[in-house]
């Protein structure tokens, strides 16, 4: 479906042999950095001008449609998104629906709120490359990794993860463990990182053989148990923000008998994704971040449609066949799509919020959006390298554009004071242990000037040494 994609740079030679694909793409990779239509040296930022790049960005009408907190540059989308008008007039839609319809707006309002969590999967289904039945939004996203992983896993083999998973990740895939009478000491495969920043995606594949060596391998059941039963990745890295070519690693999955499953948390919204095409599994994500659905906003899955009939671990009434659900049956009978996975009664206002949120992003397009995330991303790198290098910065995100999500990590060894800092200055960044502070140019709403204020107050912050009478961080996270 994106053919066009970048290709990754997996050797670290700075070219591209195509050997292994992406599912992430809408840019070229190609950063156009004076404006006329070259790429220029590295370093050559200088003569770039950042108001003629926000005039050119197709995307920046949009930024209007968002509440931006007055005086802040806010740089934290990819842990919450902004309001946006439409969000915000859907709710007071359905807010009006339950003052005027009471209950009868599950059935009356427009759309019906009965149906709410297939609508929105309809909706989303385009972002990761997925049929309409195979999406839906529901639960939360650790609830839905819980009835996802207790779903597929049949309890014979390993789940292979990574070592730089967001921990809730971890906490579900134990617990699932332990429920089907394993020891997640044993069972829980992880594969290391040789810089404490990414996944060599060969260590993966050389991790599923590793584990499966001496095993029968029975087809996506582990063999003896001693090897690896489901892959489950996130999409991007939650610290540094290295993408991950999913269609490179559900093939590997596969030809070894391995079920793919994935995390989109870190990409849904300004990733594109193809996962029917490239044969997922399952997958789970927010609609926080890059969606822009609101603090705890409802969460989503994707089950690929060969899985169909499966019975969810665990089921819920919402989740039962639409057309006999009020029969009350103490039975359940699954729906015939994802929306089986549903498990309680829908919070309308929150998906009210979701549902509005969605419109911006669906008339942008994201590949669009893709493209204008990259530009701002390399920008952001280019600065930083210029201008807080020789202040003892790093980019600790990958460079090849087809390897990278939406954010980039600075690091520094003073990054949790540093970000407390640039807060206090009104830039909203985050930081993340142990050295990570987080800048997320979100590209509906955010300008190439407010990268170069987010840098110019970084150099500021380091060359006053005003993070200096911050004490450090306690709780870990700003």
């Amino acid at each position: 479906m994106y053919d066009d994609c970048p290709k990754a740079d997996r050797d670290g030679d700075g070219t591209s042999d195509g050997s292994h694909r992406t599912d992430g793409g809408g840019g070229d990779g190609d950063y156009d950095r004076d404006g006329d239509g070259d790429r220029g040296d590295d370093g050559e930022h200088r003569g770039r001008n950042a108001e003629r790049l926000d005039r050119e960005n197709p995307l920046a009408g949009f930024r209007d449609r968002f509440a931006i907190p007055e005086g802040e540059c806010y740089m934290d989308g990819n842990s919450l998104g902004l309001l946006s008008a439409d969000a915000e007039a859907a709710v007071e839609a359905v807010v009006d629906e339950w003052r005027e319809l009471a209950v009868q707006g599950w059935d009356a309002a427009e759309p019906p709120w009965f149906t709410y969590g297939e609508r929105l999967g309809d909706r989303v289904a385009p972002l990761v490359g997925a049929r309409e039945s195979e999406v839906v939004v529901a639960n939360s996203t650790t609830i839905n990794i819980h009835s996802l992983i207790g779903t597929f896993y049949n309890g014979d083999g390993k789940i292979l993860v990574s070592e730089l998973d967001f921990p809730t990740d971890h906490y579900a895939i134990r617990a699932q463990l332990r429920r089907a009478g394993r020891d997640p000491d044993d069972c829980l495969e992880v594969v290391e990182s040789h810089d404490g920043r990414t996944i060599d995606e060969d260590d993966v594949v050389r991790a599923m053989d590793e584990a499966s060596e001496g095993s029968e391998g029975n087809e996506g059941d582990g063999g003896d148990g001693t090897g690896v039963e489901i892959l489950f990745f996130p999409s991007v890295l939650y610290r540094s923000g290295q993408l991950f070519d999913i269609e490179y690693l559900t093939e590997a999955a596969h030809e070894r008998g391995i079920l793919a499953g994935f995390d989109l948390a870190h990409s849904i919204g300004v990733v594109p994704h193809d996962l029917s095409t490239c044969g997922v599994d399952f997958a789970a994500w927010c609609s926080y971040k890059y969606l822009n659905g609101g603090p705890g906003a409802l969460a989503g899955l994707y089950v690929n449609e060969r899985h169909f009939g499966r019975v969810p671990s665990l089921p819920g009434w919402w989740g039962h066949e639409k057309e006999t659900q009020f029969d009350m049956d103490h039975r359940f009978t699954p729906a015939a799509n994802a929306g089986a996975y549903q498990i309680g009664t829908p919070p309308i206002l929150a998906a009210a919020a979701l549902d509005g949120a969605l419109t911006p992003i669906e008339e942008a397009g994201i590949e669009a959006i893709r493209g204008t995330s990259i530009g701002l991303s390399e920008y952001l790198i280019d600065l930083v390298d210029d201008r807080l290098a020789d202040q003892g910065c790093a980019v600790g995100t990958p460079r090849d554009p087809a390897r990278r999500g939406g954010h980039v990590a600075i690091e520094h060894e003073e990054a949790d004071r540093i970000s407390r800092a640039l807060r206090e200055r009104g830039v909203i960044v985050d930081y993340r242990p142990p050295n990570v502070v987080r800048v997320c140019p979100s590209p509906l709403y955010t300008r190439y000037a407010d990268v170069e204020r987010v840098v110019a107050e970084f150099e500021a912050v380091l060359e006053t040494g005003a993070y200096e009478r911050f004490e450090p961080a306690t709780d870990g996270v700003t």
